[in-house]
């Protein structure tokens, strides 16, 4: 089933966010129906900062196709303000597309954006992203490929902003609208009850949104939602606190308890697969070898 018929079947659909291809092989044997590649979190991972519009297409691009290239579930990718224009949406929607995403969000900030849950962010105009949108509608090549718009506006001026902009650029031919930000369930049921969907709630950890169920969230209006950064958050939690501790005791020896097993570690990464191949290809060469033995 294509993203586009999971988003209009019954009940909503949970995104779940990774960072990189391993973290993406984990959330879908976890169960996720579908990952998300958060910026945010690719950003800090590839820059060690902040996500603040430093990480480039041609580097969430490569991300895309490394998770998506392990990925059976379609992958839900971040792709920020495109980049540019609209010329430069165009390049950015060809190259998540061939890289194997199944939507891509982009966003109504002006340039360098912040996180939708940073504070001082900046809009472009909404005529400029409108056709921003259109051109990502027109450079898909197919029309499973989604393309989501994000607009900010409730964090610079205000909610009734946020629903023209929203109603725009579904005019202009966006998949999926999300409303970035909203401050509690009122505000929430007020977008999607003005704006045809599909909608998008974004369940960013510790945010301006309050946490809310997949069945809330549907309740509210919604179809689809996003987990970005719940396991990034906690990934980071354990590494700080596992390099301190062992800088700090001079020992591992009371954190192996936080650590996965050798064979989780294998199931995780596929090694037995791997291993399989190995032995496969070991047997071939060995039959190779004789053969040749034999017709010298």
């Amino acid at each position: 089933m294509s993203l586009r018929e999971r988003l209009g079947s019954e009940g909503i659909l949970i995104a779940h966010g990774a960072w990189d291809a391993l973290t993406a092989r984990m959330a879908e044997q976890a169960g996720a129906e579908a990952v998300y590649m958060s910026g945010s979190c690719v950003s800090s991972s590839v820059h060690g900062g902040p996500d603040i519009g430093l990480t480039t297409m041609t580097e969430m691009a490569a991300r895309a196709r490394q998770m998506a290239g392990v990925l059976s579930v379609p992958l839900v990718a971040d792709g920020d303000t495109g980049y540019g224009n609209a010329l430069n949406v165009r390049r950015t929607v060809q190259e998540y597309e061939r890289a194997g995403v199944a939507a891509i969000q982009l966003e109504d900030q002006d340039f360098p954006k912040k996180c939708g849950h940073f504070a001082g962010k900046r809009l472009v105009d909404a005529a400029e992203f409108a056709a921003k949108v259109e051109a990502a509608v027109d450079a898909r090549e197919h029309d499973d490929f989604l393309v989501i718009a994000r607009t900010d506006a409730i964090a610079v001026s205000g909610v009734e902003d946020a629903i023209a902009r929203a109603e725009l650029y579904r005019d202009a031919g966006a998949d999926v609208l999300f409303v970035e930000a909203p401050t509690s369930p009122e505000m929430m049921r007020e977008v999607t009850s003005a704006v045809d969907g599909p909608h998008l709630a974004n369940m960013a950890a510790k945010g301006k949104t309050p946490p809310l169920s997949k069945q809330e969230l549907h309740a509210l209006g919604y179809d689809v939602a996003i987990h970005p950064s719940d396991a990034f958050k906690a990934a980071l939690k354990t590494v700080k606190e596992v390099y301190e501790t062992v800088i700090t005791e001079g020992s591992q020896r009371s954190v192996l308890d936080r650590m996965v097993e050798w064979d989780e570690r294998d199931d995780i990464t596929a090694k037995r697969e791997w291993d399989r191949l190995e032995e496969k290809y070991d047997e071939r060469e060995t039959q190779y070898a004789a053969r040749f033995a034999r017709e010298d």
